[in-house]
């Protein structure tokens, strides 16, 4: 007989350690328990960073297992159970997935969040909250003693994430104060400059955000939105599995964006 947990308890857990009930979000994140499964019962976790098709496809065996992503089934709003809407839902269901989602409940976590996970792995020390996002904290600022080159941090945030990050060299030659939130803030510029940042990592940022770094004298560095947001759902599948002595697997389907 398979070692299994049940649904409801572990949906229960992390809705309490995410806080998901109690942190804005947009509404179509839908944070939380998105899809049951015919079991009700857990024997494995996957986690990914999006419920793409690629995800539910690469999910085998016969073990009822939960999905945790961070980008959920539900971002194109409350449209008919159609297309690749009905695709994602239907192999979801044959293959007795459940499906657990959880957004910028997951980037502001103080443990397995994207942003304070990215900084500890880049080396920061003495971490602090800076910026919001609807009134709580988001991003998080920490200090290289010393210094760092810029082109030092591209190389580490490259050789961690795997992607190919692009600086926007606004700000100092050598870094001391770093920034970091995960996914798409290049809006966030000005905010982490006001925050005493010298160099700001993120995702993914618009055309007009070149001109924000060079005129707020920042290094901006874009390691990819898909990049940067990989190694909280990892941690939180992590922290899971050790919860509820679960296997897990991380399943890697990156964008390049």
């Amino acid at each position: 007989m398979i070692d299994a947990a049940s649904l409801v308890e572990i949906t229960a857990y992390l809705d309490d350690y995410l806080r998901i009930r109690e942190l804005p979000d947009e509404t179509n994140a839908v944070n939380g328990l998105q899809v049951e499964n015919h079991a009700g019962r857990v024997a494995k976790l996957v986690a990914a960073v999006d419920a793409s098709q690629a995800t539910i496809d690469g999910i085998s065996g016969e073990e009822p297992t939960l999905l945790l992503v961070h980008h959920g089934l539900f971002w194109d709003g409350n449209v008919s159970v159609t297309g690749r809407r009905f695709r994602r839902l239907a192999g979801l269901l044959a293959r007795n997935v459940a499906v657990y989602s959880a957004h910028i409940p997951l980037d502001v976590h103080p443990e397995v969040g994207n942003n304070v996970v990215l900084a500890k792995a880049l080396g920061l020390v003495d971490l602090v909250e800076f910026d919001n996002y609807r009134g709580i904290p988001l991003g998080i600022r920490g200090d290289y003693p010393g210094g760092l080159h810029r082109d030092e941090l591209v190389a580490r945030v490259n050789q961690l994430l795997g992607t190919e990050a692009r600086l926007v060299a606004g700000g100092p030659t050598v870094g001391r104060s770093i920034g970091v939130i995960t996914g798409a803030a290049g809006s966030r510029i000005a905010a982490a400059r006001a925050a005493g940042v010298d160099t700001f990592v993120t995702g993914e940022g618009a055309h007009h955000t070149y001109f924000d770094a060079m005129e707020l004298s920042v290094n901006v560095i874009y390691g990819g939105h898909y990049a940067t947001e990989q190694l909280g759902i990892r941690a939180l599948a992590g922290h899971l599995a050790g919860r509820f002595a679960l296997p897990w697997e991380f399943h890697h389907h990156p964008t390049g964006l």
